[in-house]
């Protein structure tokens, strides 16, 4: 690399370890890279270059194509300035342990001769006290203001380990403009190798094989194991082994078990009580909040076992779960050790009894939530559970659904039964406004998969709609959006109603801030970017209108059905005329 820029440097370093996509928010401080992606390249020389129209979109679009694809992407963003609109996406990055390498740009020498002339906007209104690395500290797990042309190579190859490394998640470089457009005088160090997932110790699965194969009701919680599909291939085989269920604790961020094996215990929101309380070994695989309060569970006679690359969760500041037996290391890699033991231990058909009772269990669970939702199709308006059970019954083979319904999120999934691990990624990691982006980022990954969006109006407004449509339209990723529009934030009332149940506002009715009124029309936004959109308002109209937004996208359209359901605060709609 003797005799090229920084910038075409930098992306040579990115490929030579492993990145293949650049997600990208617009900024002047990357006029150098422009300028060495104008170049030709042969095929997979150098990343390709996805340009979004904001920040979060662009973090968004990488955290979906890393959680879908487990590549490592990288971000570039525009100095302090774009760190700050993207702070909270990278906030929900590290926490769900994302990997990513994110780039901002910055002015250090201001035009002083004989420095270039970045421009008099650097002095004036881009530029901070400890630039972007400042700011963006708290919301990555390691960062660094390269200084020198000699270290940009080097700090480039270590951020990408540093983002692979356990626990995994966003790493960040601030990129000085005046290196960018520095020609390199030395060649760098070779290129560096990728961690490996670290393994758990021997002696500790042997020992959790003995608890699990002596326990004569063992349960199964996860969370977040279905990032990696294979992991959960061996988790079937563990719990089948076993005749053990396996639950998904309140908030799965992925399809972590398929949701028709008899094993499947649901999304135990309520119900986790029961299943832990009876249980003489609950076996916790990359589980965050099992249950809810912590203390709240297990009894006395219940063993807790847990799996995982950061089992304590470091970045949390309070993980008060008890437990007897704590395995760190890559659970998909545990399990896959942990199987052969076991079944060296267990019996070929021993369990047949367990499996027989759970099956059942999960097919009762299941016919009660289906006439449920069938129930709710005979009624005036449209409920959650109805919108849940007619995409389940429309989805195309291999469709990829991202969720950000927050209220409704139980009953939605309760009717995706169909989905399979792959199929499904949560959007809400603590604050909103990310699902629209995931969408996008896991569109580009799997162009020839039909990626469809479920958001609720409240998660809408936080979420970068206009830029999230333009760059689908620019780029070409159609995807079908679901918007639940009850004309309000029912979890802000949810919370007013529990905490003052006798108060004033349910004594008038009043519920400030809680209405969304008078309601939008959003199925015009995807027609403003050559979209289809179309309202329904009666249960009997919904399949057809998802059929027909999905005719769209497959027509390579982006397509938004905006679903009218009963409002959060009646009177406040009946006075809005909505």
């Amino acid at each position: 690399m003797k005799g090229l820029s920084g910038a075409e440097t930098l992306l040579r370093v990115l490929r030579s370890m492993g990145v293949e996509d650049i997600f990208a928010s617009p900024g002047s401080d990357w006029a150098p890279l422009w300028e060495a992606l104008a170049k030709a390249y042969g095929p997979g020389e150098v990343p390709r270059y996805t340009s979004s129209r904001h920040e979060e979109t662009a973090i968004g679009m990488a955290a979906g194509y890393a959680k879908s694809t487990g590549k490592l992407p990288a971000v570039v963003l525009h100095t302090t300035v774009g760190i700050l609109h993207a702070s909270m996406a990278l906030r929900a990055a590290m926490h769900e342990r994302t990997p990513m390498v994110v780039l901002a740009g910055e002015s250090i020498a201001f035009a002083q001769p004989p420095a270039m002339d970045p421009g008099r906007q650097w002095l004036r209104v881009l530029a901070d006290v400890g630039g972007p690395t400042r700011y963006v500290e708290p919301h990555v797990k390691w960062s660094f203001a390269i200084n020198t042309p000699i270290v940009l190579a080097a700090s480039v190859a270590r951020a990408c380990q540093l983002a692979l490394a356990s626990p995994r998640g966003p790493t960040f470089l601030s990129v000085p403009i005046e290196l960018l457009v520095e020609t390199m005088a030395v060649d760098p160090p070779a290129a560096s190798a990728l961690p490996q997932p670290a393994a758990c110790d021997p002696r500790a699965l042997e020992e959790l094989a003995e608890a699990l194969t002596a326990a004569r009701n063992p349960v199964i919680v996860t969370e977040e194991l279905g990032h990696n599909q294979t992991a959960v291939q061996h988790l079937v085989a563990l719990a089948e082994t076993l005749g053990a269920p396996v639950v998904e604790a309140w908030q799965p961020y992925y399809v972590n078990f398929p949701r028709a094996h008899p094993l499947y215990g649901g999304i135990a929101a309520n119900e986790m009580p029961s299943y832990v309380r009876d249980a003489d070994l609950v076996l916790l695989i990359e589980a965050v909040a099992p249950w809810h309060p912590a203390a709240s569970l297990p009894g006395p006679g219940t063993r807790v076992a847990v799996i995982g690359e950061d089992p304590l969760h470091v970045r949390l500041p309070v993980w008060n779960f008890s437990t007897d037996l704590i395995l760190t290391g890559d659970a998909g890699s545990a399990l896959a050790a942990l199987v052969p033991r076991i079944r060296q231990r267990v019996p070929e058909g021993s369990r047949k009894a367990s499996f027989n009772r759970w099956q059942a269990a999960h097919q009762a669970r299941r016919n009660a939530a289906r006439d449920a939702a069938v129930v709710s199709g005979d009624k005036k308006s449209i409920e959650s559970r109805w919108v849940g059970h007619e995409l389940n019954a429309v989805l195309p083979p291999g469709a990829i659904v991202v969720d950000e319904t927050i209220t409704h999120r139980l009953d939605v999934q309760q009717g995706l039964d169909s989905l399979e691990p792959g199929q499904f990624y949560e959007g809400s990691y603590g604050g909103l406004g990310l699902s629209l982006p995931l969408a996008l980022g896991i569109k580009a990954a799997h162009p020839g998969r039909t990626v469809i969006a479920l958001i609720g109006d409240g998660a809408f407004h936080y979420n970068p709609v206009v830029a999230s449509f333009g760059a689908a339209q620019e780029h070409r990723l159609p995807m079908l959006v679901v918007v639940f529009n009850n004309a309000g934030y029912l979890s802000q009332k949810g919370e007013l109603v529990n905490e003052y149940p006798q108060g004033q506002a349910m004594q008038s009715q009043r519920f400030a801030g809680t209405s969304i009124l008078p309601r939008p029309d959003y199925s015009l936004l995807a027609r403003a970017y050559g979209g289809h959109g179309e309202r329904v308002d009666r249960p009997q109209s919904l399949r057809g209108a998802l059929a027909r937004g999905l005719e769209a996208v497959a027509g390579g359209r982006l397509a938004l059905i905006d679903v009218v359901l009963d409002p959060v605060n009646p009177r406040d709609a009946a006075q809005a005329g909505s």
